[in-house]
């Protein structure tokens, strides 16, 4: 069996409780799998503020890949740093909304910068503090965008009468160009630089330090977990995972509720 020397895990629907919070077995078992020689590593479409904040209930202090791979966080001394990101060039952005306005008529937009959050008036209309973890007051509402304030990372959209997945569905169906479509189960579809992904942004990491995809294991349930349960040499998926997620997954462990993570981490360190 391969040793493994990385775990990396998507946190809503799978290190998460279904309430959003890490449970305390959960933090445990994170903090005996790193004193184990295992680098444990978060893989989110969450942004840095929220991390931080879950990071801070918990006292996880590792390195964090937001924004479904455009943005790179060390937690190591309990502050967010930014390493590194991949923004999505302006033109292409400008271009790839558009091409969505045209499919989908009334679909509204916000941009997502590694700091900062800005949002058609629209958009913020439907929008619970719980999707973007910011109230209103939190975000730069603007009715053109983009905005060439700070760098973009990610793209968000939604329609207040298509669901997110039908609208992801029917975005990657059209061959929208330009950038990264994906979708996390959240109330709205995700889009990153072309080429980006969780994967991309593992792969940057391990290349770093010298591990290979074979001593990655990684957990996810969701669609933008796909291209990084795919390059990881172990993929996880707890039982609430979507079907394709389950299909592809090398083993299925318990729901996020019944901290499936936690169980498959208290493993590892127990093997070390």
């Amino acid at each position: 069996m391969t040793r493994i020397r990385m775990f990396a895990t998507d946190l809503d629907g799978t290190l998460l409780r279904s309430d959003r919070t890490i449970s305390e077995r959960t933090a445990q078992a994170m903090e005996s799998a790193r004193l184990a020689g295992i680098e444990v590593l978060w893989a989110t479409a969450r942004a840095r503020h929220s991390v931080h904040t879950l990071a801070s209930s918990c006292g996880f202090r590792g390195k964090a890949v937001c924004a479904n791979g455009a943005v790179i966080l060390d937690l190591a001394d309990g502050t967010p740093k930014i390493v590194d990101t991949v923004s999505i060039e302006t033109s292409l952005a400008a271009t790839a909304m558009e091409q969505i306005r045209i499919l989908v008529p009334g679909v509204v937009f916000a941009n997502v910068g590694p700091t900062q959050f800005f949002a058609e008036p629209e958009y913020a209309a439907l929008c619970d503090f719980t999707d973007h973890h910011r109230h209103v007051h939190e975000m730069v509402l603007a009715d053109t965008l983009p905005l060439e304030i700070e760098p973009m990372v990610k793209i968000v959209a939604r329609h207040p009468d298509v669901s997110s997945s039908d609208l992801y569905r029917t975005a990657a169906a059209a061959g929208i160009t330009g950038v990264e479509l994906t979708h996390s189960g959240a109330p709205y579809m995700e889009m990153a630089a072309s080429g980006v992904s969780k994967a991309s942004a593992l792969a940057q990491l391990c290349a770093a330090e010298g591990i290979d995809p074979s001593e990655v294991a990684a957990a996810g349930d969701a669609v933008n977990d796909l291209p990084m349960l795919m390059w990881a040499g172990t993929a996880l998926a707890p039982s609430n995972a979507l079907p394709e997620i389950l299909e592809l997954s090398d083993r299925v462990l318990a729901s996020n509720d019944e901290d499936g993570v936690a169980s498959y981490l208290e493993e590892l360190a127990a093997g070390r």
